[in-house]
């Protein structure tokens, strides 16, 4: 569907566009082109070490920039800049990610369609234009095979890298016991648990190009703490959604596995998948403090 330009212009001004960025100063250009067209935007930056920040004031003047002093996290950052957000929608958008202006017009009339949906999100293609698999259901029912949705549809999950979100009394926040991974999948989970539906609008589309977004000064430490932080999530994500008792079994599986796959990683001598395994394991290793958490009821607070 073709949208005048108008229609185009005033559905932007309903949305205030929200990113974190974290050593992301190589993002900045194509943020700043992408932005261009939002005259809302609020960027929270999880303590980088280069010049993220400045960039960002000098090249997107029509950002908020929320600069933190340490690295809260995804969902953390994301929920402060949601809770200053004026418009009535939020466009979750990661730095690596670019979505044009009529996408974002084809989201907002998808989510005016459907009022009780709690998000709408793109069809998310990679550098090459071709489809990734950002959509799913419920991991413990059946996984995902093709990104060939043909029209609107309601899954049991959608990745955040690019998100329409509500900004009404029914808002949704991220879960801030999930530092990085899994935060969108519990959310998700969440809203459907609470009849909110999350969709999938193929007709609007938006490049990302995955893990791009983070370089920082030590690639080794990133990648152990990328595989530090999916673990702890896993475990905790399980925990709440699915038991203690499937928790630990992941646990207990990841940890047998997590320790042939290091010995594998230092066979072939790739320092990479090297840190980012150890840390895989040394988050499984340290979830122990996640078994506290009792399984989400049907009518869990949208904030919880």
């Amino acid at each position: 569907m073709s949208l005048a330009p108008e229609a185009i212009q005033a559905a932007l001004q309903r949305v205030t566009v929200v990113s974190v960025t974290h050593h992301s100063a190589h993002c900045v250009p194509a943020m700043a082109r992408t932005l261009s067209p939002f005259a809302q935007a609020i960027v929270v930056d999880n303590a980088s070490d280069d010049d993220t920040v400045a960039q960002l004031a000098a090249r997107i003047p029509q950002a908020r920039v929320i600069a933190s002093p340490v690295n809260l996290g995804f969902g953390v950052a994301n929920n402060r800049a949601l809770d200053t957000v004026g418009t009535p929608y939020a466009l979750l958008l990661n730095p690596d990610c670019h979505i044009e202006p009529e996408a974002v017009a084809q989201l907002v009339a998808t989510a005016d369609a459907w009022p009780d949906a709690a998000i709408i999100a793109p069809q998310l293609l990679d550098a090459q234009g071709r489809p990734e698999l950002n959509y799913g259901w419920l991991r413990w029912h059946w996984a995902g095979r093709t990104a060939a949705a043909q029209g609107p549809l309601c899954v049991g999950h959608a990745c955040a890298a690019a998100w329409l979100l509500r900004c009404d009394d029914r808002a949704w926040r991220f879960d801030p016991g999930f530092f990085l991974y899994y935060e969108d999948e519990d959310l998700c989970a969440r809203a459907l648990a609470a009849r909110a539906p999350v969709i999938i609008e193929p007709a609007a589309t938006a490049v990302h190009a995955n893990r791009g977004s983070v370089r920082g000064r030590s690639p080794a430490r990133a990648e152990w703490l990328r595989g530090y932080h999916h673990s702890r999530s896993k475990v905790r994500f399980q925990c709440k959604h699915r038991g203690r008792s499937e928790a630990a079994r992941v646990r207990r599986r990841g940890l047998w596995s997590g320790a042939l796959e290091m010995l594998a990683r230092v066979l072939l001598l790739n320092p990479r998948l090297m840190a980012r395994s150890a840390g895989r394991w040394w988050g499984l290793w340290t979830a122990r403090d996640q078994f506290t958490l009792a399984p989400v009821p049907p009518s869990a607070h949208q904030s919880s």
